[in-house]
């Protein structure tokens, strides 16, 4: 027998987890639920749940099971994001007990209706840089960028990430720096920067900030609302993977109503993308890619104009394999 099949190995659980978004009055939110017997509690979990083989013939199946009996919420829209394994990210430091392997999923729900303890949460509670619906977020300049550039500036430590980009290479990328773009689907690339800096709750929790800014600064500000185990990983991967669908396939009207007027439509994409959108090329942009259609009613608004409405053309599958919204936010 080889002498590594010899040393003792920790059992691995399977862990199923859901990022569930909805957008309710123009804002993103996420379906947060309490600790297990605390619903009091602040909620900092994703619906989760371990896979159990024998309940459950499918992971899926098993995600759907863990979200109704834990939200009420039965799920339509599902997809597979990614396996999340890192040793530490579900375990203090040193502990020897059973890994937890993470299967992440994206959900999403037309209604932000759930019956039991879950809360909605704005999704930008957690991300705060993310939103640039008003401009270039206060927080970026005001303290993320200062923190990051003190922290490219250390010398690094580990040989593997030397031979590779730099630390600020990686900054000016992944945070568009020094003449680069923000890409708003990096949002999992700039959280994993924050968590191997060291600035993020969740890093110093794992015993991963005593070697960047937390051991040469100490205290560091809260930059956005800390998730338990592995989750705001999760969130952020389902972010990023929402916000390139956008671009070639109809998935935010798996987030609307039946029936919308254009502009909340638009407040939709929106409030997904983290962008502002010029409303005329906006308009222009659905209309001549024929991915809606009028329904012939009208949204009457108490002092306002009426709002003709619509609805998802489903003709558009059938023409075009890409057909997504292909918007272009403005940068403040």
């Amino acid at each position: 027998m080889p002498r590594s099949s010899q040393k003792q190995q920790a059992s691995v659980i399977i862990g199923l987890s859901a990022a569930i978004v909805a957008v309710r009055g123009g804002e993103p939110l996420i379906l947060a639920v309490p600790r297990h017997g605390d619903e009091k509690a602040r909620a900092d979990f994703l619906p989760f749940g371990p896979f159990n083989p024998i309940a459950h013939r499918t992971m899926e199946m098993g995600l759907r099971a863990w979200v109704e009996e834990q939200t009420g919420l039965r799920l339509g829209y599902v997809e597979q994001l990614y396996t999340f394994g890192d040793r530490g990210r579900h375990a203090r430091p040193g502990d020897q007990g059973s890994h937890e392997v993470s299967v992440g999923y994206l959900a999403l729900a037309r209604e932000a209706v759930a019956t039991g303890p879950g809360k909605w949460r704005k999704w930008y509670e957690f991300f705060p840089w993310e939103d640039w619906r008003g401009g270039k977020p206060a927080i970026l300049g005001e303290t993320i960028e200062p923190l990051l550039r003190q922290w490219a500036a250390l010398p690094e430590t580990n040989p593997r990430k030397a031979q590779g980009l730099g630390r600020l290479e990686r900054l000016r990328l992944f945070f568009g720096l020094d003449g680069l773009t923000w890409d708003e689907e990096g949002v999992l690339e700039r959280y994993e920067l924050l968590y191997e800096a060291g600035i993020v709750p969740e890093a110093r929790r794992d015993g991963r900030g005593n070697t960047g800014l937390a051991a040469k600064n100490g205290t560091l500000p809260l930059l956005g609302q800390s998730m338990q185990h592995d989750h705001r990983r999760i969130l952020a991967t389902a972010m990023g993977r929402l916000r390139g669908k956008l671009k070639y396939r109809p998935v935010i009207f798996e987030l609307m109503p039946p029936e919308f007027t254009l502009f909340e439509l638009q407040r939709a994409v929106e409030a997904i993308s983290g962008g502002a959108l010029h409303k005329q090329n906006f308009r222009r942009m659905v209309k001549n890619g024929r991915v809606v259609e009028p329904t012939g009613s009208v949204l009457t608004r108490t002092g306002g104009r009426p709002a003709a409405l619509f609805r998802f053309r489903r003709g558009v599958l059938r023409e075009r394999p890409a057909p997504g919204l292909r918007v272009k936010a403005i940068k403040g």
